[in-house]
């Protein structure tokens, strides 16, 4: 049996964080061909590194498979979009970025963040993987380059001349399986003085919510502070700010510069360090604390599976909002199928029409909720539960109600 090393350090993985059995790849989804073939399953286990405390996947599908056609767009969330366009007026301030100034995005989706740079008169530059989604970045006239970011990446960049004073990825941290390379990337393309920001899920909050739907074969890594300190340290990169976002039901976002414009700790802010102990106190320092992760999220399974059984079991209707990567994962490892859901809606023309992979769940434009009028709406972004229901409000009419799965089910 092949020995699984860990992504950063090498180290032998000893320690299971979260077994969620097989899934299909969470953003796979299917067409109505598609529902007379075989559809493919991987492992989806995350363990714990002893070493580094690196959250991680198995080796499984690789990022080829996941990211060569995406139905992932960004600009379809407006909680989303009031994120990006808050962020880019707050760097645009703060690091007095201007006409000579370049920033580069990782991960940059369908342009729905540089186009707010832009707007300022600020050259930008993307970087996505996924080739179907950049076309419609290129289409509102930003500059898209379809490739994976990397060493190579950066070095190709800096040999055009192009060297970033805002180096940006939101929610791409996760998705790289090199996570090393990525990194090394990132010192090579940032101008000196330039500053870094990542945005990811904090593993803290994953563990204290049990958002075991978050873990899916997209995301290769799930991050504490403590963990991405030492990666960053290690390639030379320093993080001197951090900040905590309510956004993906928790969220980091760390600030990064080169080492050598960090002299001192004085330079470091104490949120930094604030965060970190936290972590600590958490216990996320131990291996203990991870192996008891495993048992909550059976729990929290079997929680939601009573309350829909009970709701199925007195003839009420239930379909769900939203086709989100996470959702796929929920339903996937807790077996829900067509015979909870009736069907699910997404806002994203992408999507509808198609069906969710594994449970083949029918994906609709959401005025199809009013047509039917079913007694309860499961929300799947449950990240996105206030801006959902706000939309949704009308269910009320005829006294619809709307349950969020995570941590444990609750109707309102």
């Amino acid at each position: 049996m092949t020995t699984r090393k860990c992504r950063h350090c090498d180290t032998p993985l000893r320690h299971s964080f979260a077994d969620l059995r097989t899934s299909p790849l969470a953003n796979s989804y299917l067409t109505a061909d598609d529902l007379h073939r075989m559809e493919p399953f991987y492992p989806l286990h995350a363990l714990v590194c002893d070493k580094c405390l690196l959250v991680q996947l198995e080796h499984s599908a690789s990022p080829q498979e996941i990211f060569s056609h995406y139905l992932y767009f960004s600009s379809y969330s407006d909680s989303w979009l009031s994120h990006a366009s808050a962020y880019a007026d707050l760097m645009t301030a703060s690091l007095s970025l201007g006409r000579e100034s370049l920033v580069i995005e990782i991960g940059s989706n369908d342009g729905y963040l540089l186009r707010f740079f832009q707007q300022k008169g600020i050259p930008v530059l993307g970087i996505e993987p996924a080739g179907n989604v950049a076309a419609v970045a290129r289409e509102r006239g930003i500059d898209t380059r379809v490739e994976f970011f990397g060493q190579a990446c950066a070095s190709a960049l800096t040999r055009e001349g192009k060297l970033a004073d805002l180096v940006v990825g939101n929610n791409v941290l996760a998705h790289v399986p090199d996570i090393n390379d990525f990194v090394k990337g990132l010192t090579v393309v940032l101008r000196p003085g330039g500053v870094a920001t990542m945005e990811f899920p904090h593993l803290l909050r994953l563990m204290e919510q049990v958002q075991f739907d978050t873990i899916y074969h997209e995301h290769f890594f799930y991050f504490s502070l403590l963990a991405v300190d030492g990666i960053f340290r290690g390639h030379g990169l320093a993080i001197y700010d951090v900040e905590e976002l309510p956004t993906h039901g928790g969220s980091l976002r760390i600030y990064a510069r080169h080492a050598t414009d960090c002299p001192g700790s004085g330079s470091v802010s104490p949120r930094v360090s604030g965060i970190i102990q936290r972590e600590r106190q958490a216990g996320l320092h131990t291996m203990e604390t991870y192996a008891t992760f495993s048992e909550k999220v059976k729990e929290t399974k079997r929680r939601l599976l009573e309350c829909l059984i009970r709701i199925k079991a007195g003839g009420k209707s239930i379909v769900a909002y939203g086709a989100p990567a996470k959702g796929n994962t929920l339903l996937n490892y807790c077996g829900i199928g067509t015979d909870f859901l009736d069907y699910t809606v997404d806002r994203s023309p992408h999507k509808q029409g198609h069906y969710l992979p594994g449970t083949r769940i029918p994906i609709h434009h959401p005025d199809r909720i009013r047509e039917t009028q079913p007694d309860y709406v499961l929300i799947l972004p449950w990240n996105l539960t206030e801006e959902i229901s706000q939309q949704m409000a009308h269910i009320r009419d005829w006294g619809g109600m709307f349950i969020v799965p995570i941590p444990e089910p609750l109707i309102f």
